[in-house]
């Protein structure tokens, strides 16, 4: 086994892969002949999940399978299909469900204020529901960084989604997501460094506004990967983990690593503010107890987000 050709045209590279099946080889014993039931698996982080579960369970001959739910159409995958409905009123697939991974949000910018909040906590609500009768042993809730001082109706969804998870009798992990870059991101949406790709991308200028100084933290996508298996197999329930990187850069200088990763490299033109804020993991202790770390630096995610998307 391990021959098959990807069913996605643009999955993400092999060596990328490789890294994920790297570290986490010894954690998927546990999925041999097992399904695993996933929400939010179409959009960025969802689609890393589904390459590498699929890429893993054929390498490691697994004959696992995975039921995605989602509100699109999509081509079943190998080991992967998926299943119609609405995260809040999902009619539940048949059978048991050992592992379950719960990510979905509300990405429609037409109704991403009025319905966020209920997604996330009608969502979670449903899915705790059918976890409990499908036999669900390990739950991996995706949570945000924005739980800790964020107000929007997200932030707030994502605290009561934590809330209803460590009440729950399904044993549940917490993975606090912060910011990511790296194949399938969006350039195109409120992320930075996905807008910054764009615009060099575009032969440039890399646009900059409000005086760069915001402070971010970005983790590539494949080590987010391995941190999100690792937390689902190896977690403590209820104990929530940060899971970022703690490089921490500011936008200004986000935005010339981003110009110097093309060749030439292209302008930066940054409009004068004085917007100033930070979003980076006060801590990914828990993570590191685990094993967990960045493998990958900012300037290579960058690199290779950018062959991928060219």
């Amino acid at each position: 086994m391990g021959g098959r050709k990807p069913a996605v045209e643009n999955m993400v590279e092999q060596t990328d892969l490789d890294h994920v099946l790297d570290h986490t080889r010894d954690l998927w014993e546990e999925l041999r002949g097992e399904r695993l039931f996933i929400t939010g698996g179409t959009g960025f982080i969802g689609s890393w999940l589904l390459d590498t579960f699929e890429y893993i369970n054929d390498k490691l001959n697994l004959n696992a399978s995975a039921v995605v739910l989602t509100r699109g159409q999509h081509d079943a995958r190998p080991g992967i299909s998926f299943h119609p409905g609405d995260v809040r009123t999902f009619i539940p697939p048949r059978g048991e469900f050992p592992f379950v991974i719960h990510g979905a949000v509300e990405s429609s910018t037409d109704t991403y204020l009025a319905d966020q909040f209920d997604v996330i906590t009608r969502g979670t609500n449903r899915v705790l529901s059918f976890s409990e009768l499908a036999g669900t042993k390990r739950l991996l809730f995706l949570s945000s960084g924005a739980v800790y001082s964020g107000t929007s109706s997200y932030a707030e969804g994502k605290r009561i989604g934590q809330i209803m998870c460590s009440f729950s009798p399904v044993p549940s992990m917490i993975a606090r997501l912060f910011c990511f870059v790296g194949p399938y991101q969006p350039l195109d949406s409120h992320f930075a460094i996905g807008n910054f790709i764009r615009d060099g991308l575009a032969g440039g200028p890399i646009r900059v506004s409000g005086g760069g100084m915001v402070q971010r933290s970005y983790l590539y996508a494949a080590d987010l990967a391995i941190w999100l298996w690792t937390i689902l197999f190896r977690g403590a329930p209820g104990q929530p983990y940060n899971v970022g990187s703690e490089d921490v850069v500011t936008i200004e200088e986000l935005a010339h690593r981003v110009a110097e990763a093309f060749h030439p490299a292209v302008k930066v033109e940054i409009t004068p503010g004085s917007v100033s804020d930070r979003y980076v993991p006060p801590s990914v202790a828990g993570a590191t107890q685990l094993g967990l770390r960045q493998w990958i630096g900012l300037d290579d995610a960058i690199g290779r987000t950018i062959r991928w998307h060219s």
